[in-house]
């Protein structure tokens, strides 16, 4: 899953960040307003951070732009301001949930898997299964049948992807936008080498049907 991050705070996008990168996920960093609503415009995201006090466009502002041109990404608003009006404000204007400064880690991952769960229409709160093969979102553990597989963190983040759109052939700029961040290199073969190892650990030791399929000339499904 691929998440914005707009903060200018250094030292509490760099908690973020690094936090973030270690579950998983692929992120993108402004520490403005303008470019961080130049990136939401532009690139898909699953989930924007949005701190409220930025330089050049404040964070309310740029959520109310986004609404206005139908951009409709999940969004957490980040804030010191702990009033319940500065909460109603920030969810009126399109914010989707609103934490106060300082926060936990562990709170802010939890609220940003519990906005993508939402937001792709998910009935299972914490669980994705295909036939034998299950992944946990929460704890991030993933059975085939009654057996553990571990996977690194950019694994599980393309596992889950494809799992969420089962049946769907997916490109691999699809996978690229979503699964890695904005300065990722279109040119290398990583998307593949990544798929071959998932295919490896997820089917390579199991008898029946592989997941996995490659489309020629179009990407991969998982089904």
């Amino acid at each position: 899953m691929r998440l914005l991050l707009v903060e200018d705070d250094l030292k509490t996008s760099s908690f973020i960040l690094k936090g973030l990168k270690e579950a998983g996920f692929a992120v993108d960093h402004a520490s403005d307003g303008e470019t961080g609503l130049a990136m939401a415009m532009t690139e898909p995201y699953d989930t924007a951070i949005i701190d409220i006090m930025l330089p050049k466009l404040d964070g309310l502002s740029l959520i109310e732009e986004l609404r206005r041109n139908s951009i409709n990404t999940p969004v957490i608003i980040l804030s010191a301001k702990r009033s319940t009006d500065d909460r109603i404000k920030g969810l009126h204007i399109g914010g989707d949930d609103y934490l106060t400064k300082p926060f936990s880690f562990s709170e802010l991952l939890a609220r940003v898997q519990a906005l993508i769960r939402r937001s792709s229409g998910m009935t299972e709160a914490t669980c994705l299964t295909v036939r034998d093969l299950s992944l946990n979102v929460i704890n991030r553990e993933v059975f085939r049948g009654e057996q553990k597989i571990e996977l690194q963190p950019r694994e599980f983040s393309l596992l889950e992807y494809l799992m969420r759109n089962t049946g769907r052939v997916v490109s691999k700029t699809m996978i690229m936008e979503h699964v890695w961040d904005y300065n990722f290199d279109p040119q290398t073969n990583v998307v593949e080498a990544r798929v071959c190892k998932l295919r490896e650990k997820i089917d390579k030791d199991f008898a029946a049907d592989p997941f996995i399929h490659t489309v020629r000339g179009m990407g991969y499904v998982l089904k």
